[in-house]
């Protein structure tokens, strides 16, 4: 077994809770800037999330929900021209402060940034929406605490399939054994185990019933002593939250104890 080096860290839902309140409010302001009557609530947005990519969720909406809609005859330009916007609101809301990373998420890269491990993103999102999160949610120089950010259409398969960490990995020169990956969704696990990456999930509100089969450990949270992590699947645990003891663990066991 390989020493861990680097954790590799999804985004939406990962990081923070960006899907309900920031993506799904974004896209509908988008659509009512547009003229569009489209509205997505919820419950609507929660299955659309079995999609991965905005611009592909769009089209699986009109495809499965609107299949009579009259596609605009430029129908990749006015797909991505909403996508577009969507991006520029999201960014707003962030700029706003109201979208919060996740509990124990800035405690956990502070420790890993301290105990000398590289950091990395893979994710769907747009690097620009990647960007303007980790500046307004983590540190102004947020981006800069991350080695490589492997985002948007840098690979043309998107999650599930596992090319995002491939190429996120071959960006560091790591083999899959030296790095643990971090997810919350469904996809996101096929994904990173498809690198051949040990994944640990912090489910949320959309993806606590997704089957995480083959994860290492899924928890509710990262935690902190104070506030541990509830464990949804996985071993038995002698700790209240993720820190990088319990990761070198994870790494060097599979199943820690």
């Amino acid at each position: 077994m390989r020493e861990l080096q680097a954790l590799i860290f999804d985004v939406d839902g990962t990081l923070a809770d960006t899907e309900r309140d920031g993506h799904r409010v974004a896209f509908n302001q988008a659509f009512a800037d547009a003229g569009l009557t489209w509205e997505w609530d919820d419950e609507l947005y929660g299955e659309l999330l079995g999609v991965t990519g905005g611009k592909e969720r769009i089209r699986h909406y009109l495809d499965t929900y609107l299949p009579d809609f009259k596609r605009p005859q430029a129908y990749d330009a006015f797909v991505a021209g909403l996508h577009q916007a969507k991006n520029r609101v999201y960014a707003e809301l962030l700029a706003t402060g109201g979208i919060p990373l996740r509990p124990g998420v800035r405690r956990l890269l502070e420790e890993a940034r301290a105990a000398g491990l590289r950091l990395a993103i893979a994710t769907t999102t747009s690097p620009e929406n990647v960007s303007a999160l980790l500046t307004h949610a983590l540190a102004v120089d947020g981006a800069a605490w991350f080695e490589v950010i492997a985002a948007g259409d840098i690979v043309p398969a998107k999650k599930p399939a596992p090319d995002i960490y491939t190429w996120a990995l071959q960006q560091m020169k790591l083999k899959p054994e030296q790095a643990l990956a971090f997810e919350d969704s469904e996809n996101g696990v096929r994904s990173s185990l498809g690198a051949g990456l040990k994944t640990i999930v912090t489910t949320n509100e959309y993806t606590r019933t997704h089957n995480f089969s083959g994860a290492v450990l899924v928890v509710d949270q990262l935690g902190a002593p104070d506030a541990p992590f509830k464990i949804m699947q996985g071993p038995v645990l002698h700790a209240t939250h993720v820190d990088v003891a319990l990761l070198h663990k994870i790494h060097a066991d599979g199943v820690p104890g």
